[in-house]
């Protein structure tokens, strides 16, 4: 007696591979949107403050995140068009914007790290507020702010990684396809019916004997 031993489909999909395709989608989603979101409401916010000497004393300035640099704002837009291009595309196309898509959160993390420790738009706030090009801010001190546009970054880059390892699992939004990759059968015509009382009607409006006699 011969024993056949069942060999699965090659295109078949693992139940582990599914789930890890799921997970991770869901985490990625999660990841780019907050990120990106969390980086953007930090750039809004205020990163540094000092004082210039002006004529009547003291003056207090302070920096927002946007007038420091706009590197962050600017590549948390562009991951967050990323992650939504990743669904449009396959194969390479999908890893490269995936790519794109860790390299913005990357990018994200290195400006605002950067920025942390950046005084050149209090100075030139003193100078404006002085009237003296040479004059730079006092007693300056930086919020938590920067920090936490660079953890947007950083769930910015894990949504990339994630888009790397596991994105061939994704689904596309392509609509010609099931979920499982399967081209969907077409709908038959439905045949005529003689019988049918409107299919008389329609063959004697053409002249035609519908009792075939």
């Amino acid at each position: 007696m011969e024993y056949v031993t069942a060999v699965p489909h090659p295109r078949s999909e693992a139940p582990g591979s599914a789930r890890a395709g799921r997970m991770s989608l869901a985490l990625a989603l999660l990841c780019g949107a907050l990120g990106a979101a969390v980086a953007l409401l930090a750039t809004r916010q205020r990163w540094s403050e000092g004082t210039v000497t002006v004529a009547g004393g003291p003056f207090p300035l302070a920096a927002k995140g946007s007038d420091v640099t706009g590197v962050p704002a600017a590549l948390a837009i562009v991951g967050l068009a990323a992650l939504v291009a990743v669904f449009a595309v396959r194969r390479a196309g999908r890893f490269m914007v995936a790519g794109l898509l860790a390299l913005s959160g990357a990018g994200t993390v290195a400006a605002a790290l950067l920025g942390a420790s950046d005084s050149a738009a209090l100075d030139e706030q003193a100078a404006r507020a002085s009237g003296d090009t040479s004059a730079t801010v006092h007693a300056l001190t930086h919020t938590v702010w920067p920090y936490v546009a660079a953890v947007g970054g950083v769930l910015i880059l894990l949504a990339g990684l994630l888009a790397l390892r596991y994105g061939r699992l994704w689904p596309g939004m392509s609509g010609r396809y099931e979920r499982g990759g399967a081209p969907r059968p077409r709908r038959r015509a439905r045949t005529a019916d003689p019988d049918r009382p409107e299919e008389l009607w329609k063959a004697l409006d053409r002249g035609e004997d519908p009792t075939g006699a």
